[in-house]
């Protein structure tokens, strides 16, 4: 099962990935961080599908998704190519 990690102190409070979860597993600490914000936090971490979305939309890279047991990606992320892989 994939496992959502958020760096607390990292979050500035954007709600982006609240907003922009698909299955609605992120929600706003009522604590603050040392930054002043509140944060978000991972409410129902038994939905997550793992894709990554949440990661992706979090402007201060805040947000990592690890597991290997990924259910669902809405993007595959592949690295860019090297001029070494070319040849």
């Amino acid at each position: 099962m994939p496992s959502i990690k958020v760096e607390r102190d990292r979050c500035k409070g954007c709600e982006l990935c609240v907003h922009y979860c698909p299955m609605g597993i992120l929600a706003m600490s009522t604590e603050i961080n040392v930054k002043g914000y509140f944060f978000a936090r991972v409410a129902d971490p038994g939905r997550c599908i793992g894709c990554m979305v949440c990661a992706v939309t979090c402007p201060d890279v805040a947000i990592t998704v690890e597991g290997t047991a990924v259910q669902y990606r809405l993007f595959e992320y592949v690295p860019p190519r090297t001029t070494a892989d070319k040849r």
